[in-house]
């Protein structure tokens, strides 16, 4: 998990009532993902922890990106809220990217601008797995039109590929690709503990 540098900022007070009103309205709005939590002791546990400075960045980094980050779970171990990136579609702000830095390092041309695992870490965010974007995608639809790299298993990229996912014809597949490839219907989603 990427920590703030000594240089970077924490969100702004009018930035973070800012995020706090649009994640509360997101709550609100989409209880489906989130039965039986109450957004009064998520709010709770977003401002009542010191090191959650950090977790509030990456939450905005997930906003300012398009990635519509909302509750979607609760581990009562730990006593962290799950978010996961709930975009319609894969954010706007992480796509045309391909898979990770070995990859981009690998094309010769016409290289993408990032990586999804290097974009991700410098959110302090993880990219979501096969089986959390399965659980996503059963809180509603997503990626009806676009696709999301998912995090892949060490002896697939050992081999060049990655794994990527979306939603076609009311279900959800998983592809493999080249990991140095990249569309602009491909972003990538994540996951953040809080």
């Amino acid at each position: 998990m990427k920590k703030l540098s000594p240089g970077q900022p924490a969100l702004p007070a009018g930035k973070r009532e800012e995020l706090l009103s649009a994640l509360k309205v997101r709550f609100e709005k989409n209880m489906n993902r989130h039965k039986g939590l109450q957004w009064a002791k998520v709010q709770s546990r977003l401002c009542g922890m010191e090191s959650n400075t950090e977790k509030l960045w990456s939450l905005n980094e997930m906003e300012r990106t398009g990635g519509e980050p909302d509750v979607v779970g609760y581990d009562k171990k730990t006593g962290s809220y799950i978010f996961y990136d709930c975009s319609a579609e894969s954010p706007q702000g992480r796509r045309s990217v391909c898979y990770d830095r070995e990859a981009l390092e690998s094309r010769k041309e016409h290289k993408p601008k990032d990586s999804a695992m290097e974009m991700a870490a410098a959110m302090g965010i993880e990219l979501l797995t096969e089986e959390q974007y399965a659980e996503l995608q059963g809180l509603g639809e997503f990626d009806t039109k676009t696709s999301s790299w998912v995090k892949t298993p060490s002896e697939i990229r050992k081999l060049g590929g990655a794994l990527f996912c979306d939603r076609r014809y009311d279900h959800v597949f998983v592809y493999h690709n080249g990991a140095e490839s990249y569309y602009a219907a491909r972003g990538f989603r994540g996951s953040l503990r809080v």
